[in-house]
């Protein structure tokens, strides 16, 4: 049974903490030197303190602590976070390399596989539920550092990350309500409580940055409750529900990998080939680029509540949707063009 009113304490207890925590995490920022500096790529002009994600990772904390939720990888959950959290701040105050940062996100991973947290099954309409086998411990490897960078690299505007994962978690928050999962309920409303009071300091114009310490840490959660709840449905086509939920981060990433690769160039060197850029490149302002990006991802998280129960032609006509959606985004921003 969902208690509403312990619901809507626990997010506020995540809400206050985060958005009283990042006031002394900014000051510890600046004295650290834990600051993103202005560069070719950067839209900001001058130096900016990171360290941010801090505050939703103890606010998220606190609001966890009150709702006391209970499950069996609860505690290699938390140390897998304990770890992106760690990585994060190094990362934010010594620049760390790309492997590096991969180390720790693999060795997170390694804690929700040893405990027995992976994607074992997948759901086809005809064929039904779909034993990975031998794969299950490669494809969650390869979903949890992959929604885990994905989120990072779209964390290059105010509020950005910030608000796509809210909406994503939003989504995910209606859909365990509505299939009982309730540690996804429980994980989600404290995330959102977090990012929500981390986000008075972060919307446009920002006065501080998650940096890789917050995207990584919200990327990692996602996945994770992804895991806990949406791989978990049985309905069919169950798989394609967290890729609808996180559509606009995963094209956004594929789309970077690709034509850096089309380029013969390091998939893995930050550039401005992510989408938010292209779209300021194309004239739109930085709040109106933030606010389109959160629009599709809001109409996205929506297809993917009703894809969760539709029947067969319905699941379809939402493939469909979604591609087409995609593809405007993409033509919207200049990627591609109408044909």
């Amino acid at each position: 049974m969902i208690f509403w009113k312990e619901l809507l304490i626990g997010f506020f207890v995540a809400f206050i903490s985060a958005l009283l925590l990042t006031y002394p995490i900014k000051s510890l920022a600046v004295r650290i030197g834990a600051m993103d500096k202005p560069n070719k790529r950067k839209i900001h002009q001058k130096a900016m303190p990171r360290l941010g994600g801090l505050a939703i990772f103890f606010g998220t904390l606190a609001g966890m602590l009150y709702l006391e939720p209970e499950h069996e990888h609860l505690l290699e959950i938390f140390l897998g976070a304990l770890v992106i959290i760690i990585t994060g701040v190094l990362d934010d105050k010594y620049t760390l390399k790309p492997l590096q940062k991969l180390v720790g996100q693999f060795v997170a991973t390694s804690f929700l596989i040893s405990s027995g947290l992976i994607i074992d099954r997948i759901t086809l309409p005809i064929i039904g539920v779909v034993d990975l086998g031998f794969l299950s411990v490669l494809i969650t490897v390869i979903w949890v550092i992959g929604i885990t960078n994905a989120i990072n690299l779209i964390d290059g505007l105010d509020g950005l990350a910030t608000g796509v994962t809210s909406i994503a978690l939003i989504s995910i928050f209606i859909m365990s309500i509505l299939d009982q999962q309730f540690i996804v309920t429980l994980l989600s409303i404290g995330l959102l409580g977090a990012n929500a009071g981390f986000l008075f300091h972060n919307f446009h114009p920002a006065k501080i940055y998650m940096g890789d310490t917050g995207s990584n840490f919200l990327g990692y959660m996602v996945a994770v409750i992804s895991m806990l709840g949406l791989f978990k449905n049985l309905t069919f086509f169950s798989f394609i529900v967290p890729i609808i939920v996180l559509a606009v981060p995963i094209f956004d990433t594929l789309l970077a990998i690709y034509q850096r690769a089309k380029s013969n160039e390091n998939i893995m060197q930050a550039d401005r080939r992510h989408l938010h850029y292209q779209l300021m490149d194309k004239g739109f302002s930085h709040r109106q680029t933030i606010l389109i990006i959160y629009g599709f991802s809001a109409v996205f998280g929506a297809l993917a509540i009703i894809f969760a129960n539709a029947s067969l032609t319905v699941l379809f006509a939402i493939i469909i949707i979604t591609v087409v959606l995609l593809h405007i985004f993409a033509i919207l921003a200049g990627v591609t063009t109408v044909k």
